[in-house]
């Protein structure tokens, strides 16, 4: 499975939480090794614009050995219809780069489900009963190449905006987990979810720990 991560520097809400550290390693690094724990992706590609901002992205994804490709900085979509144009692939998992703690074992075991009957999307955010920060999307690259040309301006941004808008026109294999864990946030989009995360993280002592656990781990400490 391709996965496509998307990650920039000039994040609105708290700029350049890409390269923010927590013990050396920046939050986008964190992420791209918990990614490469899985079993079932073939190959990472970190999405980035051509905005010098993005230097740095491009400097960690390096430091990581892993692929990257720069396009707009705005028109989030064309960089995924790019990415999975050039490497011809059936379809490919879309990964937020805010997204550090996410559970490479819910990662293979959503692959399998997606490789198992054809869907057009597999989602585990519409409705989101997940935590935040374990959102995990798999598309069709066929569907998703066949109908970029509709996406409006925001939805070029938020790249499957599109797809719930309109599901009743898709087959979409809804993830459900086994209790509401929505309200919990193991993503980053302020500095406060920046120190919640580095909390976590040092408790575990840096290893990959299985989401209900660290859910667990978050209610004990946030």
């Amino acid at each position: 499975m391709l996965c496509l991560v998307q990650a920039r520097v000039s994040s609105k809400r708290f700029p350049k939480k890409m390269i923010k550290k927590i013990n050396g390693n920046s939050i986008l690094g964190i992420l791209i090794d918990r990614l490469k724990l899985s079993k079932k992706i073939s190959k990472i590609i970190v999405l980035t614009s051509k905005d010098i901002s993005d230097d740095q992205i491009v400097k960690i994804c390096k430091l990581k050995r892993v692929e990257f490709y720069r396009g707009p900085l705005n028109n989030v979509a064309k960089r995924f219809y790019n990415a999975i144009s050039t490497n011809n692939a059936r379809s490919f998992m879309r990964i937020c780069g805010d997204s550090p703690l996410i559970d490479h074992n819910l990662i293979d075991s959503a692959i399998e489900k997606f490789e198992f009957k054809k869907y057009d999307l597999l989602t585990n955010i519409f409705p989101r009963s997940f935590p935040k920060g374990q959102s995990i999307e798999i598309i069709k690259s066929k569907t998703y190449k066949k109908n970029f040309e509709h996406f409006n301006k925001n939805q070029k941004e938020h790249v499957t905006t599109f797809f719930y808008q309109n599901f009743k026109k898709f087959k979409i294999y809804k993830l459900k987990n086994d209790i509401d864990q929505s309200k919990i946030n193991l993503s980053i989009d302020t500095l406060e979810d920046f120190n919640n995360i580095k909390k976590l993280i040092y408790n575990s002592n840096f290893k990959p720990v299985p989401y209900k656990k660290m859910v667990n781990n978050y209610k004990k400490l946030i």
